[in-house]
């Protein structure tokens, strides 16, 4: 039986992770009394007595969490942006290749990829390895997603009775261009975009996009060879490539929300030979948040991966 602690179990992602293990019969859970909850020292015990420990905290309330572990042999999953890009973590995505899986077998340490970062590292890390495109590409990239990925304040302003007109459309956010997720997004690629994140008014769903001109390839390479890629790399459950656009949403459009409440993303290649759409269709709380982190631990509990995903 593996013994789980989730620190931070009230928040939007801790809920869905707790959600997914309560009824599990490979899996104890360590749940503090309400009274514990913030208390350091109930918290540094549950992590030590843990054979595995997510955090779902602030950055800095997980840097502190993970300091206080002092068992060696309890393994840290933080769905925070805290160690991301930090030596020594592995990053929680286990479809981009072969020696991702095997540092999330590895390793004591797995960071859970950001929601915005997953879409994202999903389609240019791949072909920045297979020399499609070169790590000096300038690349830019928008998303549109669900209200959820704000939280719990976010969740509560788009929910009010009362809430502001203005929320009814779309809005632009991340416009200083110093969004958190864009250090991972250049950590695991080598290319920062121009990133343009888009909140709107459903509650859970995501689609990035990244456009390339053909003169952005290297020479010879062309749209085909970018689906080949995906082809090949992308054929799990989680993870796979759609060849054809009504694989993903019918009339040739693609819903924010079309993969909402699924833990499996969706690759596509639209556009045409001069003008490529790169796209990645998921749920910013599944494979972008709490679907991507019990993959990981089922990972290193020798799982099967798909275990209490919902696909």
């Amino acid at each position: 039986m593996t013994k789980i602690f989730i620190d931070g179990r009230e928040g939007t992602t801790g809920l869905r992770i707790y959600d997914r293990l309560a009824s599990r019969e490979d899996i104890e859970l360590i749940i503090l009394k309400e009274e514990d909850r913030k208390n350091p020292e109930k918290r540094k015990e549950a992590i030590n007595s843990s054979d595995i420990s997510f955090l779902c905290l602030p950055d800095a309330a997980a840097i502190e969490a993970e300091e206080m572990c002092e068992n060696p042999n309890t393994v840290i999953i933080d769905t925070s942006t805290a160690h991301r890009t930090t030596p020594g973590w592995a990053y929680g995505f286990p479809e981009i290749d072969a020696e991702h899986l095997q540092q999330i077998k590895e390793s004591k340490r797995i960071a859970v990829p950001g929601c915005h970062a997953s879409g994202y590292v999903a389609l240019v890390y791949p072909l920045v390895k297979a020399g499609i495109l070169s790590a000096d590409s300038l690349l830019t990239c928008h998303s549109i997603t669900g209200y959820s990925g704000g939280g719990k304040k976010m969740i509560a302003e788009y929910q009010s009775e009362d809430r502001s007109e203005l929320l009814g459309a779309p809005r632009q956010y991340g416009l200083s261009q110093q969004h958190k997720h864009l250090k991972e997004m250049k950590a695991l690629t080598g290319i920062a975009p121009i990133f343009s994140p888009i909140v709107s008014d459903f509650y859970s769903g995501m689609v990035m996009t990244v456009p390339v001109f053909k003169e952005q390839l290297t020479k010879g390479k062309t749209m085909q060879d970018i689906k080949d890629v995906y082809k090949n790399l992308y054929t799990s459950e989680i993870v796979m490539y759609s060849e054809d656009i009504t694989d993903l949403n019918a009339g040739a459009m693609i819903s924010g929300s079309g993969m909402a409440r699924k833990d499996s993303m969706r690759i596509s290649v639209l556009g045409n030979e001069d003008r490529i759409l790169l796209v990645a269709q998921y749920d910013n709380l599944g494979k972008g948040a709490s679907g991507a982190a019990i993959q990981c631990l089922n990972i290193k509990m020798g799982a099967d991966e798909k275990k209490g995903l919902d696909l």
